[in-house]
């Protein structure tokens, strides 16, 4: 159930009862694509950081270790040793981009090859349903097709009643698979994906066509993909209010704290992005005055943390010089230490942003976070 805390303008403050927890919105997941964050980083560490929810991805863990084998080990939450919500992504995305399918895709689902051993691979909205079923997530991802955003229109509209008709077999088959005794979340909550590329009219239909079905929440997909920032939002600007204000709304895989501050401003509850992660894993850290590089010569003797309003591990244990010499010196500490940060500044940033709701000045938080985002950080 979702409750509707607080709305200051188009911004929602949240909150989501799940199985394994409440989440409180706006808020970001933190992604482990194959049940691990990138960076060396535990279930314990993202406890200590405020996570919430742990992404993991559907056609991934189908590949490996494989669904029946997390299913034999009593499922995700447990494979992984995570107690908190977790979602996972349908798998869509990935079966698109990693394979060349344009024009091959039949109705049924698709067949693709495996990029670990090459095996052929069919998938379809069942199919992917079945895999997270057997996963035992909390929040289940509808299996859409995430089409190219500038891709033709004749192409959008086609592959966008397709993502529709998905969407319904993926309803039928998770009430038939909730029903069933051997199921270890029969709770599992199932999400819809608004598709359309950067059409806008597109994008405002279809999310009128999947806001008329029962879901438990609603995604805005296929975007991040390599349209502008300002296309991206004004995408959001038409198509979010279409959809149910009293179920959360998701922006996948989005993005930078800009992004988010922008989103969360238009609607949005949940969020994610490898941005963190893999920024940190190349020495690159977030501070409220803007992003670092821990590789410049500049921090060679500076004995200051990554942020000195920052209380994450990292920052309050060691200074930039020291991460700098891991980095120099190839030690997986110093990758360690920066995706800590970088996740604990992300969920840190919703918590903030939580408040601001909360206390009735969000748009008065937001303009100072992005002034001080926009600032020069020579100073630092």
């Amino acid at each position: 159930m979702y409750e509707l805390l607080k709305v200051c303008g188009r911004a929602k403050r949240g909150r989501l009862h799940t199985v394994h927890g409440v989440i409180e919105t706006p808020v970001f997941m933190n992604v482990g694509t194959a049940a691990a964050i990138k960076g060396a980083l535990s279930s314990m560490d993202l406890k200590e950081i405020g996570c919430q929810v742990e992404l993991s991805n559907t056609y991934h863990l189908h590949v490996r270790p494989g669904d029946d084998v997390i299913y034999q080990l009593g499922g995700l939450h447990r494979f992984m040793n995570w107690d908190r919500p977790i979602l996972t992504d349908s798998g869509g995305f990935q079966v698109f981009s990693l394979t060349e399918l344009r024009g091959k895709i039949r109705e049924e689902g698709v067949t693709f090859s495996s990029h670990v051993d090459g095996r052929k691979i069919f998938m379809g909205p069942e199919e992917s349903m079945q895999i997270q079923s057997r996963l035992g997530s909390t929040i289940a991802m509808a299996f859409d097709e995430c089409a190219p955003s500038k891709a033709d229109r004749s192409y959008i509209e086609a592959s966008v009643s397709r993502t529709t008709r998905w969407l319904d077999r993926c309803v039928a088959e998770m009430k038939r698979l909730n029903q069933q005794e051997e199921t270890i979340n029969p709770k599992q909550l199932l999400f819809g994906i608004n598709q359309g590329g950067i059409l806008a009219d597109v994008r405002m239909e279809h999310a009128k066509r999947i806001a008329e079905k029962e879901l438990d929440g609603y995604a805005v997909g296929g975007l991040a993909v390599g349209e502008s920032h300002e296309e991206m939002y004004h995408i959001l600007e038409v198509t979010v209010p279409l959809l149910p204000q009293n179920k959360p709304t998701y922006l996948m895989g989005v993005g930078t704290p800009e992004n988010i501050l922008e989103g969360v401003a238009r609607g949005v509850d949940f969020f994610d992005c490898v941005l963190p992660a893999r920024n940190g894993r190349h020495g690159h850290v977030y501070t409220n005055a803007g992003k670092l590089n821990l590789w410049n010569e500049r921090y060679k003797l500076d004995d200051r943390p990554i942020a000195e309003d920052c209380q994450c591990p990292t920052c309050r244990h060691y200074s930039r010089a020291y991460v700098r010499h891991l980095l120099k010196a190839k030690e997986m500490l110093g990758m360690r230490l920066c995706v800590l940060h970088n996740l604990y500044y992300y969920n840190h940033l919703m918590a903030e942003i939580r408040q601001a709701l909360e206390e009735d000045r969000f748009e008065q938080f937001k303009l100072q976070k992005l002034e001080g985002y926009h600032a020069n950080a020579k100073s630092l």
